[in-house]
């Protein structure tokens, strides 16, 4: 059910996600998540910056049935993941496709961050301030993709890590198949991505996006059923869907990727063929090198046995 709201003179000037707090009484979390996903209109068009400023007689619409929905952060057992590596510091997950790394607009049960919070209870002290629906977490991968995450277990491995990322100190290597050849062995996708203007859901190449790069290195090329290339793709930046992104922009979409052009009859799989395959950091307490490997699951090692 969609809600609209005219902003008054005592609104005039504020934040669209504070203005949608505070009209649709809900979080600022939750308000900041239906900003970002989409569905919020501001003067009949969608808004996805959090931070644009209302001006008096603007009308704002929200769908306060997605955004009011109640988030549980109960710990729940019966989301799947591997736990890889743990200490007093840092955990390390091996997640399956399907799973949704934290809460968010249209995600409020069943996500990674509450199989975590059933595993370790102790991380729920980090449900603080604007983490208070991401409990550890420092760096997400989709819900479609697979593979490893490193989690902070205190507010200090939090701060950490978060500067490691900052600092693209942080080793994110990814296994991707996607269609066509490659004219190069190796290379580097360097272009800036922004939220799409046409589908507020989708990331883009803008020249007004964030600074964006991808490495990535060709690994085996396949002709049959269709020209297809896998490739290692490092993230030196982490971008919103940066590879899926970075992929498409130079012609070669990842297989089963709908969002993106990926997902054709020739190929059958349930879901885009990314796996984040290595993880490396320091260990934000003993800056000890940590360095993680993850095989690929057991539906993309199939797909590639069909492929020649």
């Amino acid at each position: 059910m969609t809600t609209s709201f005219e902003i008054s003179l005592a609104l005039e000037g504020e934040r669209l996600d504070r203005t949608v707090a505070t009209l649709g009484d809900v979080t600022r979390m939750l308000a900041s998540e239906a900003v970002s996903a989409g569905f919020v209109k501001l003067n009949g068009v969608v808004v996805t910056n959090r931070s644009k400023r209302v001006l008096l007689g603007d009308v704002v619409e929200v769908d306060l049935a997605v955004a009011t929905a109640p988030v549980s952060l109960d710990g729940d057992l019966t989301v799947p993941f591997d736990v890889v590596y743990e200490d007093d510091d840092v955990i390390v997950v091996n997640k399956p496709a399907g799973v949704v790394v934290h809460p968010g607009t249209g995600s409020h049960r069943g996500t990674l961050v509450q199989g975590l919070l059933g595993r370790f209870p102790d991380l729920r002290r980090l449900s603080v301030d604007d983490r208070i629906l991401r409990p550890g977490i420092v760096h997400r991968i989709d819900k479609g993709t697979s593979g490893l995450l490193m989690i902070a277990r205190t507010a200090e491995a939090t701060t950490e890590l978060i500067s490691q990322l900052a600092a693209h100190t942080v080793e994110r290597k990814y296994r991707a198949l996607t269609w066509g050849e490659f004219g190069s062995r190796a290379g580097v996708v360097d272009a800036p991505i922004g939220r799409s203007d046409a589908d507020p859901t989708k990331m883009t190449i803008s020249a007004a996006g964030r600074v964006a790069r991808t490495h990535f290195v060709v690994l085996q090329q396949f002709k049959h059923p269709e020209p297809l290339t896998l490739v290692e793709c490092e993230l030196e930046t982490g971008r919103t869907h940066q590879i899926r992104v970075h992929l498409t922009a130079i012609g070669h979409p990842i297989v089963g990727d709908p969002t993106y052009g990926g997902a054709r009859k020739s190929v059958a799989i349930a879901r885009p063929f990314l796996h984040a395959q290595t993880l490396g950091f320091l260990h934000p307490r003993t800056a000890e090198p940590m360095s993680f490997t993850s095989e690929l699951p057991e539906d993309l090692t199939s797909l590639l046995a069909t492929l020649s």
